[in-house]
């Protein structure tokens, strides 16, 4: 592993105004697309990109989402490696977020899903045992029809916060507000800790600050789409923060495994990083035997996050049910189910039903398994390496956690846009090149409309062929270099 080297110079003043009012114009447009054809509540539901354009305001809503979207990620691309400092991210990625806070929900109504479970627990029921559509919520025709009849797959914490949004709230209004304003205080959390991380890891704040909340699918999908990815990320930076500053030390690692406990408990995806962050406890030479110390108190803090959680919540972990309806929607967004797409494509046109998309998605866990144990196993032999600078040492844990938050979205069943905001956040931190996780976050930016529609719906065989080609192109060329390497 070899740590990010230096980094380009600051943008010109001329450069960066000028890139800070294009996003903001998009930004702008985008809230502006969401009040003419946003996720609202009553928005019918189903749409095709066709019935969008024929719809009242349709073409104003579609032409304001794509240059909006245009903006946005044209002037976020442009500074990726040279905004100007710390500050003026900060000041910019929030003026940008402005006008989509008070926007209506956009790109998905997974907040809807997120009221009518909190409603569901409000109200004495289970949200892992009843959907939400049998439970009565009263919002549940805004739901996606996909979510209305299975469990909620998200830990005891996030049904925590989504019912006190609902008894804070009142009525749907008041309870999507409640919602943001819990995912914009998980944002703000995570916000908090980009530069001591940045710091500990060796790069640039600026440039870190920058990627991780400036991009695109930071504003419309974790502000104005309220996704608890938000609150996830906070959670999980802090966490980390703690463990790469207090490393050795009892009570900051059992600080450090709550907070990255609950995160887990927001959602089950953040668990992937935490035998990275178990990497990070360790003060001193890494040995088996300091491992288990500095590690045990970390796993010590996280387990009790999860009982005592779980317990307070009452709800025990009827959870982990939950996500195995994660991956219902077939969609060529996933590398694997794209794989699985074309070779159920080819063989109908051998008159054959192969049903290979489940196969693909079981195959592609268990690589994800082995590449998650790679991926650790080279971050516990770099730490171990005794040419090893200290300094260097949150930069292997922190990118080994990236690395595996990136296996964990690519090999996945289901892919949604504001996944590709997990391993963004922590790639900021320590990615030596920018653009190869860069593009695809601003590719997936792409993906939604401001109702929630999924380009991905209507584009299912020739996408699948696309992502196809484009794993093959990958592993070719892959391949190839590593042929023409010096042995």
């Amino acid at each position: 592993m070899t740590a990010p080297g230096a980094s380009p110079p600051p943008a010109g003043p001329g450069v960066a105004r000028s890139a800070r009012y294009a996003g903001l114009v998009g930004a702008v447009l985008l809230a502006v697309a969401g009040y003419l054809g946003g996720a609202l509540p009553d928005a019918p539901l189903g749409a095709t990109p066709e019935s969008i354009w024929r719809a009242p305001g349709g073409p104003a809503t579609l032409a304001c989402w794509l240059v909006g979207t245009g903006l946005l990620v044209g002037a976020w691309w442009s500074l990726r490696e040279t905004v100007p400092s710390t500050r003026w991210a900060y000041g910019t990625a929030g003026l940008w977020a402005l006008p989509l806070l008070v926007a209506p929900p956009l790109g998905s109504r997974d907040v809807y899903s997120y009221a009518c479970q909190g409603w569901t627990y409000a109200h004495g029921v289970d949200p892992y045992a009843v959907p939400v559509a049998a439970a009565g919520c009263p919002w549940a025709d805004a739901v996606a029809p996909i979510w209305r009849d299975t469990p909620a797959p998200y830990g005891p914490v996030f049904v925590l916060l989504a019912a006190l949004a609902v008894v804070l709230g009142g009525g749907l209004t008041g309870t999507i507000v409640a919602l943001r304003g819990i995912a914009v205080a998980g944002l703000l959390l995570g916000a908090l800790c980009l530069p001591g991380l940045a710091r500990a890891a060796g790069v640039p704040t600026r440039r870190a600050v920058w990627l991780a909340l400036a991009g695109p699918l930071v504003g419309v999908h974790l502000v104005a789409g309220a996704h608890n990815d938000a609150v996830m990320l906070g959670l999980l930076l802090s966490g980390l923060l703690i463990v790469v500053r207090r490393p050795g030390r009892p009570s900051a690692l059992l600080l450090a495994g709550v907070l990255l406990g609950l995160a887990v408990t927001v959602k089950a995806s953040a668990v992937v990083v935490v035998p990275f962050a178990a990497l990070a406890a360790v003060r001193g030479r890494h040995t088996v035997r300091s491992l288990v110390r500095d590690g045990g108190w970390l796993t010590g803090g996280l387990l009790a996050a999860l009982l005592v959680s779980s317990a307070v919540s009452g709800l025990g972990f009827g959870w982990v049910g939950g996500l195995t309806h994660s991956g219902d929607s077939e969609q060529w967004t996933s590398p694997p189910t794209a794989v699985g797409l074309v070779v159920d494509y080819a063989g109908a046109l051998a008159g054959r039903g192969p049903q290979a998309v489940p196969v693909l998605r079981a195959v592609a866990l268990l690589l994800l398994a082995v590449v998650l144990v790679v991926l650790w196993w080279r971050a516990w032999r770099a730490l171990r390496a005794p040419d090893d600078p200290p300094l260097a040492r949150p930069w292997v844990t922190l990118h080994g956690a990236g690395l595996a938050l990136a296996a964990t979205v690519v090999l996945s069943p289901v892919f949604h846009p504001w996944y590709a905001t997990w391993p963004l956040v922590l790639l900021a931190l320590t990615a030596r090149r920018t653009t190869w996780f860069v593009l695809p976050a601003a590719a997936a930016a792409f993906l939604a409309l401001p109702d929630g529609t999924n380009l991905a719906r209507f584009t299912k065989a020739p996408g699948a062929l696309a992502m196809t080609t484009l794993l093959l192109a990958a592993l070719l060329l892959h391949t190839l270099r590593r042929i023409s390497q010096p042995r």
